[in-house]
């Protein structure tokens, strides 16, 4: 009985969210559901791709900043983000298709200012740190940062991890910073402990 009454009562929340803001957003895909509390700002800007969902706590915001770049921020297909995921996009985020995120994961083209040492931070500007990409198919670790990177396709993230530097298709990256620790080689078809170290070495010989 109780599961029947939870059904019934997602079905209605899902209901609710398509008719209310099927006009809100710039695109919203059929099935996508972002499951209330959550925040949106500039929905205008923002597209959710089919069938994404998106859990409790979560904030999309995309606002501009310049009037030479319009922002978006574009959410595939079939994604399904976590508890907390906030993110936040100035000019480009974008994410691939079935894409996973753990809980309170935080996606970012931009940053708080820091050039005039003598006022405070939250009076300075909002500075674009670089577009935001993840590849298709990849999985977002507990607590992740993700600023002004992108990730390739089929990466794992590991928890706690701050990413400010691009990371390659089929890897896996760590840390604070993030760097790669493993990645899949597609021409020997086996996981190779740095792998891009490997490659220059091996171009220099």
């Amino acid at each position: 009985m109780f599961r029947l009454l939870a059904r019934i009562q997602e079905k209605l929340a899902r209901t609710w969210f398509a008719v209310t803001f099927r006009n809100a957003f710039r695109s919203l895909g059929a099935g996508a559901y972002l499951v209330a509390p959550f925040r949106l700002d500039g929905a205008e800007r923002i597209e959710i791709g089919t069938g994404t969902f998106i859990q409790r706590g979560g904030w999309l915001y995309c606002g501009e900043i310049d009037r030479d770049y319009p922002p978006l921020l574009k959410l595939g297909e079939h994604c399904v983000l976590g508890y907390n995921n906030h993110i936040t996009c100035v000019r480009s985020v974008e994410i691939g298709d079935f894409v996973l995120t753990a809980n309170n994961v935080y996606i970012s083209d931009n940053s708080h200012g820091y050039e005039d040492v003598s006022r405070p931070i939250m009076q300075q500007p909002v500075v674009f740190k670089g577009p935001v990409s993840i590849g298709e198919g990849s999985w977002i670790g507990e607590n992740v940062s993700i600023i002004g990177a992108s990730i390739g396709r089929n990466c794992v993230i590991g928890a706690n991890s701050v990413v400010t530097h691009d990371v390659p298709d089929y890897a896996v990256a760590v840390g604070v910073p993030a760097r790669v620790i493993r990645q899949y080689d597609p021409d020997s078809r086996c996981w190779i402990r740095n792998l891009a170290e490997t490659q220059v070495a091996q171009a220099d010989n």
